[in-house]
């Protein structure tokens, strides 16, 4: 059996292991999370290497992908310093393929239900293919990231400010700790609602679950989210504020999803990739991924809750 490891510095309560066919070939799926210790992180990612076929990078990124350039995060870099033979995955493949299908997924089951075509879009250099998915189809969007990055209330509108903000701020910001950025162990669990208007104005919330579960009002009746990473307490989080239609961008096992880190590690140890993966360089790895992506038939995957 393959093996797959998500080493996360999120909050170990969402901790799972579960057990998946791909392409007809049994892969264990495991998360463990270190509560926001880095250096824990860091000596389970050294521990792990050349004990399991793949490798992901959860709650951190290694980069940052914006159209078909990549921006190293300088700050997450000694996370795997010390992993020399598995292969090593962020999610950012998934990212730039499957996400980008989340825009058409919600237009199929939900296109005459919407009361208008917008979208807020918590952060587009996180998630690129996601962002520009929805930009791509028509949604008037609102973009996020100075917003929850910086504090700073400056909608993003279009493809093209955001790659101009992202050549700007990303060398900068990706020097700085990981945790200045982006909620890391108990942070997660902690709401402070912010940029109310934003949320009360679009008809579609989309991205990473910790951000619109922070973020998000008491009141999101009506609201599309698309997200991925869904536990059962995410949904039952989500339900009382009246939010009624939820989409996880990648499939739901035993009732959770998993990250696109994890699912792309998986994806790697089925392939038997061996070589490390260069996200700057990619060669034909990404087309690689997308090939098993529709192989599989995976799409963004509906709730109703």
């Amino acid at each position: 059996m393959k093996r797959a490891v998500s080493v996360s510095i999120g909050s170990s309560k969402r901790d799972k292991q579960v057990e998946v066919t791909i392409l007809g070939e049994q892969v264990c799926l495991e998360r463990i999370g270190t509560d926001g210790d880095m250096q824990a992180a860091a000596r389970l990612f050294a521990e792990l290497d050349g004990q399991v076929d793949a490798l992901g990078v959860g709650g951190a990124l290694l980069g940052l992908m914006v159209d078909e350039r990549w921006y190293v995060m300088r700050s997450v870099r000694a996370l795997t310093a010390h992993v020399n033979r598995t292969p090593v995955v962020d999610g950012t493949a998934l990212k730039m393929t499957l996400e980008r299908k989340a825009a058409a997924a919600v237009d199929a089951v939900l296109q005459d239900q919407l009361p208008t075509r917008t979208a807020f879009s918590m952060s587009g250099v996180d998630r690129y293919g996601l962002t520009r998915g929805f930009l791509d189809a028509g949604y008037e969007s609102v973009i996020g990231d100075l917003m929850f990055t910086l504090g700073i209330g400056y909608p993003i509108h279009s493809d093209k400010d955001l790659k101009r903000l992202a050549a700007t701020l990303i060398p900068i910001v990706s020097h700085l700790p990981f945790s200045w950025l982006y909620p890391t162990g108990e942070a997660q669990e902690k709401r402070t609602p912010k940029w109310t208007k934003y949320f009360n104005w679009a008809s579609v919330i989309a991205g990473d679950c910790h951000y619109i579960a922070r973020y998000m009002p008491d009141d999101m009746t009506g609201k599309v989210i698309v997200t991925n990473t869904t536990t059962p307490e995410d949904r039952r989080l989500f339900k009382p504020t009246g939010i009624r239609h939820l989409f996880t961008t990648t499939p739901i096992y035993e009732g959770r999803s998993f990250g696109t880190n994890l699912l792309e590690a998986a994806i790697v140890a089925v392939l038997g990739w061996k070589q490390p993966v260069d996200y700057a360089k990619p060669g034909d790895y990404f087309r690689r991924i997308d090939q098993v992506v529709n192989q599989l038939g995976l799409a963004p995957q509906y709730q109703e809750l």
